[in-house]
């Protein structure tokens, strides 16, 4: 990523070793943070812009701190609070945040396309931290990195994502890389709710959730996304508990040293059982925290950094 490309807009664009290579860098920042101290301020005089136009407490959160524990200078933009409300263009906003100098822009935007929009507008780099239900790459990064480190490959899997497949980014970004590392990905749901497109991306559709989680090595369940339906997709959410939730029953369909995922917020009861959110084999909030270092690592990247010089 540090040669080929300016900015990460989504998983799409990248190759198998460009992947490998923010792994690996997430995998040296994390070993470099783990003790008391937590500071490498390989970004020190770099500013970097939040320009977050959704709700978010995960991305956002590890964003931050990961800029922090860079050295960075850290500047937040909240939609609410700004000039958009008074019906200034997202192009004049762009505009003004550009002469700030920023040197990294990230972004999250409720438009698919809109990192794109940005990175066409502006001088700095843009890290995508999710456009609609487009693309999500750092999820689907620190998805990966999580898989690896728990099972000790990332590639020859069967990996199970299950739920609301239509208005998900974070499932789009995860089909890029899991298949482009050879994994077999199998997609669960209700038929309503998984695009018929979805199927030429090199995957499985299996709408029978627990014939799709038979013998799964990873599992990856995925909120129902309310705020994104315009209509009804299923009958109830007791319903949709029943015939696709992933219970502690259900998890003896899948292979003995299996993980349960989650790119959060989690709603217990209907997706995933609190018994499964909580249980031995969940890394939920593995994930959350291997984030911190996969964020690191890109943010370190489109800043011109090299992987190779972080181990010297």
């Amino acid at each position: 990523m540090s040669v080929k490309h300016k900015n990460l807009l989504g998983i799409e664009p990248l190759d198998k070793v460009e992947i490998e290579q923010i792994l690996d860098g997430a995998k040296i920042f994390k070993e470099l943070c783990a003790g008391n101290n937590k500071k490498f301020p390989a970004l020190r005089g770099k500013l970097i812009l939040n320009l977050f136009m959704e709700n978010s407490t995960r991305t956002r959160s590890s964003f931050e701190i990961a800029e922090k524990r860079l050295g960075a200078d850290i500047l937040n933009f909240s939609a609410s609070a700004s000039s958009l409300t008074k019906g200034e263009s997202f192009y004049d906003t762009i505009k003004t945040l550009e002469s700030m100098e920023p040197h990294i822009v990230v972004m999250r935007h409720s438009s698919p396309g809109s990192a794109k929009f940005l990175a066409d507008n502006i001088d700095a780099s843009v890290a995508n931290a999710g456009d609609g239900p487009h693309e999500h790459p750092t999820q689907a990064l620190l998805d990966a990195f999580t898989i690896r480190e728990k099972m000790g490959t990332l590639t020859g899997l069967k990996i199970v994502i299950a739920g609301d497949i239509a208005h998900s980014r974070v499932t789009r970004s995860n089909i890029f890389l899991l298949t482009k590392m050879g994994n077999d990905v199998v997609l669960s749901g209700p038929a309503t709710l998984i695009p018929r497109e979805i199927e030429g991306l090199n995957v499985k559709v299996e709408t029978d959730f627990d014939k799709a989680i038979e013998d799964a090595d990873v599992v990856m369940m995925l909120r129902i996304q309310k705020e994104r339906q315009k209509e009804s997709f299923f009958p109830s959410l007791e319903e949709f508990n029943m015939l696709y939730g992933l219970s502690r029953e259900r998890l003896k369909r899948l292979k003995e040293k299996s993980i349960v995922m989650h790119p959060g917020p989690i709603n217990r009861g209907v997706e995933i059982n609190s018994e499964v959110a909580d249980g031995a084999r969940s890394v939920i909030l593995e994930q959350v925290s291997n984030g911190i270092s996969i964020r690191m690592a890109v943010l370190y990247l489109l800043a011109g950094g090299k992987i190779n010089e972080l181990t010297h």
